[in-house]
């Protein structure tokens, strides 16, 4: 069976961040943590604290570099599911940042997965040691991580039935005529 790489992607320059923890979490549902590069990736789990409603800038600068990716097979982000995940101080911080965020994805060609999480810190979310301790964000987590592991493989399969290139293609024409008439 087709196992996805997903790879996870953001945080900021504080060690055990809200943030990295999340994408950890929610790498870690899929059994890999991998936090490589984008150009192999199947999937991806985006995270980035939301600094006065925008993305941080480490996270935009991350972004930045998928143009090294543009002349790839799959450019930039092209046919990824993408789940977004925000942290912020406050709930209006975060939503905003996921609306930016999902945005981005968008404009370089991926798929933002339906689910969006947004993680509000000023209650507590995570342990001392990056445990989830409150149950509905483990929840949206793990639900985030399964949309963009499904898309994933829906990808893969959508791919693999996909004609080579200058391999001859039926048209409907030729289904209609194999027709049985009455």
């Amino acid at each position: 069976m087709f196992r996805p790489y997903i790879v996870g992607l953001g945080g900021t320059t504080r060690e055990g961040s809200s943030t990295e923890k999340a994408i950890s979490l929610a790498s870690n549902y899929q059994g890999q943590s991998d936090l490589g590069g984008t150009g192999q990736a199947d999937g991806i789990i985006l995270g980035t604290p939301g600094y006065h409603g925008g993305l941080s800038g480490l996270v935009k600068n991350a972004l930045d570099y998928t143009e090294d990716l543009r002349s790839d097979k799959r450019p930039y982000l092209e046919d990824r599911p993408v789940g977004c995940v925000v942290t912020a101080a406050g709930e209006q911080a975060a939503v905003t940042t996921l609306a930016a965020l999902r945005s981005v994805v968008h404009a370089l060609r991926g798929w933002p997965t339906p689910l969006g999480v947004t993680i509000v810190t000023s209650d507590q979310v995570f342990d001392a040691a990056g445990i989830c301790i409150c149950p509905r964000i483990e929840t949206q987590l793990r639900i985030l991580s399964q949309q963009v592991l499904d898309f994933a493989r829906l990808r893969a399969r959508a791919d693999s039935r996909r004609p080579e290139p200058g391999a001859e293609v039926p048209s409907d024409n030729s289904r209609v005529a194999r027709q049985e008439t009455p």
